[in-house]
């Protein structure tokens, strides 16, 4: 039945006209892409994917360039928070103890908090995801705040868990849903099923309550459960790319070798030259500088001549490495390292739109998944464990977790332009000096703070700095009789 309808739907279609890109017509003829959910395609060539991810991240060097460039650009030293918690002593209190903890936040002790994120960074760009585990520890552990975050690949939830389980709930894709659709549970391998040295029980699940897991994924479609990798679209040109340098480069080496082929009409008969064997009983010659060699009637020396690529290798390049470098939202000269295409114009233009992609990232997938449920669950433990002391905490909660994620500076590209561009804003009313610092990653209290402490240290030691006060103008004729005037007027006295 749905075979017939979608005959007379092709048949209207071809008969109505319109839209061309629904057509059945020759040139679209072999474009017959699936209607699967992405879930479904997810879940069919999601884990290839990401091995193929990884293994070019790992082997070739614009795959390894373009994520280094990603990671540094979303997270660079770190997106930190900003409490906005009005008494300015608490703030400062609890400011003091985040810095303190996020040197203890990684559970395998590699790096710091910020650490985490570009590793976070990172994963999601080659895997499509990420889960953070919270890791709650002893008080005799010695932390500041009894806290921690283990960092779980996505190969660690496996995607062809799919069942019901008592109660009503479902699992899909690893994930367990409750009736209406939340999350309620994560079901993991406690090993990793690419690792054989851990010899605990290949496929052993354990069950995690979801209030103990951040999931960080940047969903693309609606209803999607799990990530896809952003090689996903660029995976083919790259390898194909990287198989064909490798043979432009055997080539070349072979070019570069001198060989000379002897042909003669007596093949049986020896040559009259410095004749050897090599291991493989070959006969061979060695030519010796200014050597002269005298050959036998008939015969001839010939070299090898290989074929050039011609002028089409580096076009052919940079045509492929554009196409790669928009499948990954890189800019080209990020994936490539190639400056020598690039004028200030295009540049500028090309970092503008870039930092656009990186600021509705940072804010939808760092700081809205991983940054924000982190600080929350870091004031919850501070306050219970007594490490702050935030009264009414219970009650005034959301307040207290009043945040804002300050991400690293962009460098600019003309600082003296985008400097005077940034004082005229500011003067004109149109930016605060608190957006303007916040821009570039700092706490505007703080900023204030310090250069409170800085004017008050260089007065005490007769320093000074930065603008010196204007000097007094000089005396412009007449001021002189003025000021004579105006002082026997005030005497009594003639002028």
């Amino acid at each position: 039945m749905f075979a017939a309808l979608n005959d007379v739907r092709r048949r209207v279609g071809a008969f109505i006209g319109g839209f061309e890109a629904g057509l059945s017509s020759r040139r679209l003829k072999g474009f017959q892409p699936s209607r699967a959910h992405l879930n479904t395609l997810i879940a069919a060539a999601g884990p290839d994917i990401t091995a193929r991810a990884r293994w070019l991240v790992r082997n070739n060097g614009y795959a390894a360039n373009a994520i280094e460039s990603w990671a540094g650009n979303v997270v660079g030293a770190g997106i930190k928070p900003s409490s906005l918690i009005k008494e300015s002593e608490t703030k400062t209190t609890i400011q003091k103890l985040w810095v303190d903890w996020t040197d203890e936040a990684d559970a395998e002790g590699f790096t710091d908090f910020y650490g985490l994120q570009r590793r976070a960074a990172r994963e999601v760009f080659i895997a499509g995801e990420v889960f953070f585990r919270f890791r709650p520890r002893r008080p005799q552990d010695g932390l500041t705040v009894p806290l921690q975050l283990q960092m779980l690949p996505s190969e660690m939830l496996p995607l062809n868990r799919n069942e019901s389980v008592p109660g009503g709930n479902v699992i899909r894709q690893g994930i367990e849903f409750d009736a209406i659709g939340r999350r309620v549970a994560y079901h993991f391998l406690r090993r990793h099923p690419g690792d054989m040295t851990d010899f605990g029980m290949a496929g052993e699940m354990v069950r995690i309550p979801a209030s103990e897991i951040v999931h960080v994924i940047d969903p693309v479609d609606a209803g999607q459960l799990r990530g896809v990798s952003r090689f996903a679209a660029g995976i083919v040109k790259l390898f194909l790319l990287d198989q064909y340098d490798d043979a432009e480069l055997d080539r070349k080496k072979v070019a570069a070798m001198h060989a000379l082929f002897i042909t003669t009409p007596a093949p049986a008969e020896p040559l009259d030259a410095v004749e050897g064997r090599d291991e493989n009983d070959e006969r061979t010659i060695d030519l010796q500088p200014g050597q002269i060699t005298m050959l036998e009637p008939g015969e001839e020396v010939q070299t090898s001549a290989p074929a050039d690529v011609g002028q089409t290798y580096e076009p052919f390049q940079y045509r492929t490495l554009l196409q790669v470098s928009a499948a990954l939202g890189v800019p080209y000269a990020y994936l490539s390292n190639d400056m020598l295409k690039a004028n200030y114009s295009n540049s500028r233009l090309a970092l503008l739109e870039f930092r656009r992609r990186i600021e509705a990232y940072q804010h939808a997938v760092i700081v809205w998944q991983l940054c924000r449920q982190v600080w929350a669950r870091w004031m919850d433990t501070a306050a219970i464990a007594g490490a702050l002391e935030l009264p009414e905490y219970d009650r005034r909660r959301r307040e207290y977790l009043a945040c804002g994620w300050l991400p690293p500076k962009w460098d600019w590209v003309d600082p003296l332009k985008d400097a005077r561009a940034e004082i005229e804003q500011i003067d004109a009313g149109l930016k605060s000096r608190t957006q303007a610092l916040a821009e570039r990653g700092y706490d505007a209290e703080q900023v204030d703070t310090e250069i409170a402490a800085d004017k008050a240290r260089e007065k005490s030691l007769g320093l000074t700095f930065g603008a010196t006060p204007p000097a007094p103008e000089a005396q412009r004729p007449g001021d002189s009789e003025a000021a004579t005037d105006a002082a026997a007027t005030d005497t009594g006295q003639p002028a």
